[in-house]
């Protein structure tokens, strides 16, 4: 899932001006990104498949998570754009989905026409980076907490999202959050709580000092406690804690969180995409 901040879009009248980055900058950032994001995957996986120019990541206890059941592409390589739909059927065919993530902006664009003739859907993805260099301003934080205070929420949140799923499913994309504690040297689930403790919102964070990169992904304000600015006090709370780092994240291209992190800051640095279809 991609961040889906908690506040509607302000005008565009009050954009705030942020400098480019140099493109030797943004080219190195954008690697450094992709390797942070491959190594992630891998370190949350049960099992690992490689294969010319990606992986496959399997994780027995989470089968419904397409997260942490898909075809990776790293860009250590081209892969056989053709021989993918066959290889993700190979790789994930016990899954009723079939997801292929690819990391590098070139092969991704160079894969949809194979993956769309095999019926995947396409959602291009863009990364963005914060060019403020880690100014969290004064304040409010979020607080850390741990996965007990989270789950419930979560799921609550899950169920609006997804009426009709089966129980099971929500359970495990709720849970699955467990396994992310493996994915990053530093892993740090953040929430917002109204004055009478209910949680109104969260985030998680995910840091690398031997990349130096942060990522904050998944920020979700729930329903009924939007408009009270939780999204920027996650987002502030995130740069305090990720100073000394790059703080990057995702965010669907085409949707309209990916305008609300431009006017705080962060800006386009590379482009991904992801391809899914249900099992055949």
């Amino acid at each position: 899932m991609r961040p889906a901040a908690g506040n509607p879009p302000a005008p565009r009248d009050v954009t705030p001006y942020t400098p480019p980055m140099a493109e030797h900058d943004t080219t190195a950032l954008a690697a450094a990104v992709t390797a942070f994001q491959a190594r992630f995957a891998r370190r949350q996986a049960t099992r690992t498949t490689d294969f010319p120019g990606g992986f496959a990541v399997l994780h027995e206890r989470w089968p419904a998570s397409q997260e942490h059941n898909q075809l990776v592409l790293d860009a250590s390589a081209d892969p056989d754009h053709a021989a993918l739909p066959a290889l993700a059927d190979e790789l994930l065919g016990h899954l009723p989905h079939r997801r292929i993530t690819v990391l590098d902006d070139r092969i991704g664009a160079a894969c949809l026409p194979a993956l769309s003739a095999a019926g995947y859907r396409h959602e291009p993805e863009v990364v963005m980076a914060d060019t403020t260099r880690g100014d969290p301003g004064p304040g409010p934080w979020a607080e850390e907490c741990g996965l007990d205070v989270l789950l419930p929420a979560i799921r609550r949140q899950l169920r609006r999202w997804m009426p009709e799923a089966p129980e099971e499913v929500v359970r495990q994309l709720a849970e699955r959050r467990a396994a992310r504690l493996r994915g990053a040297e530093q892993v740090r689930f953040l929430t917002v709580r109204e004055p009478d403790g209910t949680v109104a919102a969260w985030a998680d964070l995910y840091v690398s000092p031997a990349l130096g990169l942060a990522q904050i992904e998944e920020v979700v304000t729930a329903e009924g406690h939007t408009r009270r600015g939780h999204g920027d006090t996650l987002l502030a709370t995130a740069r305090r804690l990720a100073a000394g780092h790059r703080l990057f994240l995702v965010a669907y291209a085409e949707d309209w969180p990916r305008a609300w992190y431009a006017r705080r800051g962060f800006t386009v640095i590379g482009r991904s995409h992801t391809f899914v279809r249900a099992a055949r």
